[in-house]
């Protein structure tokens, strides 16, 4: 009371005295002036926009413009392959950077634009976590779910989907001279990964696919969810007061939702808790794998909705966006197609569904599944990594460069994979035959550029192999059975960016080309 009593007194005093009222707001002026200088001084050796020095305003724009990809090209192609694009933010189109950032041995760390990631809210998965030595035990735990070795029902199950979508697209959506029936293509090829990756990561598909449409509304509520979680990840502090408990609470999905994130949420746990208390086993499968190396129920929750969040989306995004260029691409559409019906024709691809080991055999097709990953980057998110406390210093374009300590260092997607010194001057074309060039040391160069989409180093995607094999079965079944025309090749999806893609409307016409007699046969 005492303590209320001389504040209430010493603020009347003050509050009296116009003089002492003046130099109050003139010093806490100066002290705010003086962290802005502290904060542009810190990074005045980089350029970027004009208020990047000063505020997040820049960076906060861009994210709400769902044009993040282009917009940090612009940045690093006018200010150069490291630019400024917030007080402590960093963007770069360098390659070499983002290796050595990403390097096994590297003193890089994950900033805290991961910190918005964690779902649910306050629960860290792979991707969310920024504690090194967390993330390097949790890698270890999770790498040998993701291949065949242990999850011997891997493969069948991508091609009982594979044949799910098939059988959906042959049952209703073939059109001929006299008919005409469009397909949302974007909204398939969702379907299609969301059922894969639910079935290898829970034993139980969403069954979309089967139902034709999208089940408990996930698909929509993460588009609806993902411009919010990434604007979020551009402003650090609010990020983390989302986070706390009773925020998350009011705001985030909750377990007890009937549809979108929240229902997923609750179809984790449940499905996770079953194979804990042993009412489920499947000894040889992700899940079993993940426990056997010692995730703990909460934990697999996390990781399940990640692998679904990421793992769908990402894998989605790069099947609309290649077939899209293949049918804007009548040359490379014909060349694949004919790759495939000659591999069909001299017994080289299996029945029902192709094999993963006879679809990398294909030069062609591994052309366009590089060209296709390379052209439309699934992922162009910051995925910032904090540099060291006490600065780096490296030599680029050959000067000598210094990163401050503890600054936020980011992915520029758009400008690494359509850089024209690396993947030449027809860089921002779709031409798989770039992929087929006989000069080895550009060949090396490419390569080692396009392991950057799938991540590098202790930052790797441990979800690759189950992506590529989904690429290299879909494409071929797709093209071999089918031929897909544009609706209106002059606005063919909507695409919107905001780290990940949120694309839909990608209208296709679609006609039987009987590649497959006995593919109609859907997953029991």
């Amino acid at each position: 009371m005492a303590i209320a009593v001389v504040v209430g007194n010493t603020l009347g005093s003050v509050a009296s005295n116009p003089l002492a009222v003046a130099f109050a707001f003139a010093f806490a002026f100066a002290a705010y002036l003086t962290r802005l200088y502290k904060q542009y001084s810190k990074l005045k050796a980089f350029r970027g926009p004009p208020t990047s020095g000063w505020s997040n305003l820049w960076l906060v724009r861009a994210v709400m413009r769902q044009n993040t990809h282009v917009d940090f090209a612009n940045v690093c192609e006018k200010y150069g392959s490291v630019a400024r694009i917030a007080p402590n933010k960093l963007v770069t189109s360098s390659p070499e950077l983002l290796f050595r950032m990403s390097a096994a041995r590297s003193p890089y760390t994950r900033s805290d634009w991961y910190a918005g990631l964690r779902l649910p809210p306050g629960q860290d998965n792979i991707f969310s976590t920024m504690d090194e030595k967390k993330h390097t035990q949790r890698r270890a735990q999770m790498a040998e779910g993701y291949t065949g070795k242990t999850n011997t029902f891997l493969e069948s199950t991508i091609d009982s989907h594979i044949l799910n979508l098939v059988k959906l697209v042959r049952s209703k959506y073939i059109s001929s001279s006299t008919e005409f029936i469009p397909m949302d293509l974007a909204r398939k090829a969702a379907y299609f990964t969301m059922d894969v990756i639910t079935d290898i990561a829970f034993r139980q598909s969403f069954g979309n696919l089967v139902d034709d449409r999208d089940t408990h509304r996930y698909i929509q509520s993460t588009e609806e969810m993902l411009p919010i979680m990434i604007t979020l990840t551009s402003i650090p502090a609010l990020s983390a007061f989302f986070q706390f408990p009773w925020v998350a609470k009011l705001f985030s999905p909750n377990d007890k939702d009937n549809t979108g994130v929240g229902k997923l949420i609750g179809i984790a746990r449940k499905l996770v808790h079953e194979r804990f208390t042993r009412k489920s086993v499947v000894d040889n499968d992700m899940m079993a794998s993940f426990i056997a190396h010692g995730l703990s129920e909460t934990d697999l929750v996390a990781e399940s909705l990640l692998q679904i969040l990421a793992g769908a989306d990402t894998t989605a995004t790069a099947i609309r966006a290649t077939l899209l260029h293949l049918m804007s691409n009548p040359l490379a559409y014909r060349t694949l197609q004919a790759e495939i019906d000659s591999h069909v024709q001299e017994g080289l691809v299996s029945s029902p569904v192709i094999k993963e080991m006879e679809a990398s055999e294909m030069k062609y097709l591994q052309a366009v599944i590089k060209e296709g990953l390379r052209i439309w980057p699934p992922v162009t998110g910051l995925l910032g990594k904090q540099s060291p406390a006490g600065g780096d210093e490296f030599e680029m374009d050959g000067h000598k460069v210094f990163i401050p300590g503890d600054t936020s260092v980011g992915y520029c997607a758009w400008g690494i994979h359509r850089n024209k010194e690396i993947f030449g001057p027809d860089a921002d074309m779709f031409r798989p035959e770039r992929w087929l060039t006989e000069d080895s040391s550009k060949l090396a160069v490419m390569n080692r550029t396009a392991e950057l989409i799938w991540g590098y180093g202790k930052y790797q995607c441990l979800g690759r192999p189950v992506a590529l094999m989904e690429l290299n079965k879909v494409f071929v079944e797709l093209v071999l059975n089918f031929d897909f025309e544009l609706v209106d090749s002059t606005k063919p999806w909507k695409s919107a960016n905001v780290g990940l893609w949120i694309q839909s409307d990608l209208w296709v016409r679609v006609t039987e080309r009987g590649g497959r007699k006995n593919s109609d046969e859907g997953a029991k």
